[in-house]
C-alpha cells in the first residue's frame, strides 16, 4: 500500500492532522475496543503490520478494532481533535486491515467547551462513503465552521489504522493581547509548505514539546552534492519575529554544523501558491546569520541576534549543510490589521 504525492489530494499535503495524538488529540469514548484501543488510531507514525504478532484477544493491530457485531447497530469512536478548528478534509487509513475492515463510514463534528455529552449537538460532515481494504481513503469536507471534536461511525464493525482529520487550527487573535507567541507552531496554525529533503521526516518538527527520539523531528539524507538543505514555514499568522528557539534533541552525530534563518512578508500571495513561495525564498530578508549548533542541545536566539524585518508571513529555516532538528520556534506579536 503506498501513495505517490500525486496521489494525496492538497489538503493532506499542505493542513494540519488535527487527529494526531503528538500534538495532543486525545481518543474520549469508543462503542468497543476488544482487538485493539481507539488510542491507537491516533498515532503519527504509519501504521505496521506484525504477522506473529497476536495478544490475549487474538491478532494485534495497530489501529482501532471493535469486535465482530452479532446484534443490530454499528460502532462508533469520539476523539478530542489537538486544537479547535476547520475541517478540509479526511483520511480513513484501513492500512493491513484486509478481511476485518469496515465496509463503510461516516463521520459528525461538534463545538463543546468540555466533552460531549447525551446532550451534544451532533454534525455531519462526511456523509456515509464506502471504505477498502488496506488503502487510504480520502474525503473532502466542505464544513466552514470550528469543530472540537469528531465522532467516527464506522458500519457495522471492524478496524481503522488510522483516522487523520485535515484542517486549521482556528486562531483567536483577540485573546493573545498582543502578547508574544509561537508563531510557528503547528497548533496556531503554522504549518511546513516545502523543504528541499524530509528522508527521515519533518512532521514533527512545528510540534509541542522536545523531541522524544531522533525520529521526532526534521532530518534530511547526508548531502552529498554542493548546497544545504532547506524547509519553509508558513507562520499562523502575520506577524513579527522577536526571538527563535532551534532544538537539536537527540541528534547528536548528525545535528546541522549551522542554521540561518530568511523571512518574507506575502500577503494574501503566501495562501495558495506555495509553488511559487520556494523559487523566491532564495532572496528572502536574512534575520538570523548563519549561528553554530551543537549536538542535543537548546539554541536561544534573541534580542540583538534577531534582525528586525517588520510583520511577516513566511520563514525560511537553512541548515548547513545537513542534519536534524527536533524543534523550531518563532516567537513574535501577531500584526494588527
Amino acid at each position: 500500500m503506498s501513495n505517490t504525492n500525486a496521489d494525496i489530494p492538497a489538503f493532506a499535503r499542505n493542513a494540519i492532522n488535527l487527529a494526531s495524538a503528538g500534538l495532543g488529540a486525545k481518543p474520549i469514548f469508543a462503542t468497543d475496543e476488544f482487538f485493539a484501543p481507539l488510542e491507537r488510531m491516533l498515532s503519527d507514525e504509519p501504521a505496521v503490520f506484525y504477522p506473529e504478532k497476536f495478544d490475549d484477544n487474538g491478532k494485534w493491530m495497530d489501529g482501532w478494532e471493535t469486535r465482530r457485531r452479532r446484534s443490530s447497530g454499528h460502532d462508533y469512536a469520539i476523539v478530542r481533535l489537538a486544537a479547535a478548528g476547520t475541517i478540509c478534509g479526511f483520511d480513513v487509513d484501513t492500512a493491513h486491515f484486509t478481511g476485518n475492515y469496515p465496509p463503510a463510514c461516516r463521520i459528525e463534528a461538534c463545538n463543546v467547551a468540555g466533552e460531549p455529552d447525551e446532550a451534544t449537538l451532533w454534525t455531519e460532515v462526511l456523509g456515509l462513503s464506502q471504505l477498502g481494504a488496506s488503502s487510504h481513503h480520502y474525503f473532502t469536507c466542505s464544513s466552514k465552521q470550528v469543530w472540537t471534536h469528531v465522532r467516527l461511525h464506522i458500519h457495522p464493525d471492524g478496524g481503522v489504522a488510522r483516522l487523520r482529520v485535515y484542517g486549521q487550527p482556528s486562531l483567536n487573535i483577540d485573546s493573545v493581547n498582543g502578547e508574544a507567541v509561537d508563531l510557528a507552531s503547528s497548533l496556531l496554525g503554522g504549518r511546513v509548505v516545502a523543504m528541499s529533503n524530509a528522508h527521515y521526516g519533518y512532521q514533527r518538527l512545528l510540534a509541542p514539546g522536545r523531541g522524544i527520539n531522533m525520529g521526532d523531528g526534521w532530518e534530511t539524507r547526508r548531502r552529498r552534492e554542493p548546497g544545504n538543505d532547506w524547509i519553509i514555514i508558513k507562520l499562523a499568522a502575520r506577524g513579527t519575529i522577536e526571538s527563535a528557539i532551534v532544538d537539536t534533541a537527540h541528534f547528536k552525530g548528525n545535528y546541522p554544523d549551522a542554521c540561518s534563518i530568511q523571512v518574507a512578508d506575502l500577503g494574501d500571495a503566501g495562501e495558495s501558491l506555495d509553488e511559487l513561495v520556494v523559487a523566491s525564498s532564495m532572496f528572502w530578508e536574512e534575520i538570523l546569520p548563519a549561528q553554530k549548533l551543537s549536538a542535543d542541545n537548546i539554541h536561544e536566539y534573541g534580542g540583538n541576534q534577531i534582525k528586525q524585518n517588520g510583520a511577516v508571513t513566511h520563514a525560511r529555516f537553512n541548515i548547513y549543510p545537513d542534519g536534524g532538528v527536533s524543534r523550531l520556534r518563532l516567537f513574535g506579536k501577531i500584526a494588527r490589521g
